[in-house]
């Protein structure tokens, strides 16, 4: 980027997330970054970003998959628990829990790579030579193509 170039403004917080949730790039909204369920691409094939931005980076998708595991299984059982009373059938909820405990962590965990990286650009705004705009055919950053 040249010094009399605008600075690129990033998308909203909104579309950062919405993206994320979708299993988009964040920063442009680029599909299909995976290569198998759990495998990632290191870049966007897009807009070039490197989706692991600091060494570490992806604890935080560790620990929003293990929130939203624990959460579902924390509804599955209450609810099973409430709509069983007072003839709880141990057996069936047991196994339906530990269904929920085994599959919600392998069916989110692609969304919590994404996910974890639109939170983590939406309190670290991107640098402006993470990600090249001019390869989107704009220089503000913004494409809703979501």
């Amino acid at each position: 980027m040249k010094p009399d170039e605008p600075v690129p403004t990033q998308p909203s917080t909104g579309h950062l997330l919405v993206r994320g949730a979708s299993k988009r790039c964040p920063a442009c909204g680029r599909g299909r970054l995976f290569r198998r369920w759990v495998t990632m691409v290191e870049d966007c094939p897009r807009c070039g970003l490197h989706f692991e931005r600091i060494e570490g980076h992806w604890i935080g998708a560790i620990g929003i998959n293990t929130a939203v595991s624990f959460g579902t299984l924390f509804l599955s059982m209450t609810i099973g628990l409430i709509a069983t009373i007072p003839d709880i059938p141990v057996a069936p909820l047991v196994a339906l829990n530990l269904a929920v405990a085994a599959f919600v962590p392998l069916v989110f965990y692609p969304i919590s790579k994404t996910l974890w990286t639109a939170i983590d650009i939406a309190m670290r705004p991107l640098e402006p030579h993470e990600v090249d705009w001019m390869a989107l055919g704009t220089n503000s950053g913004r494409n809703d193509n979501l």
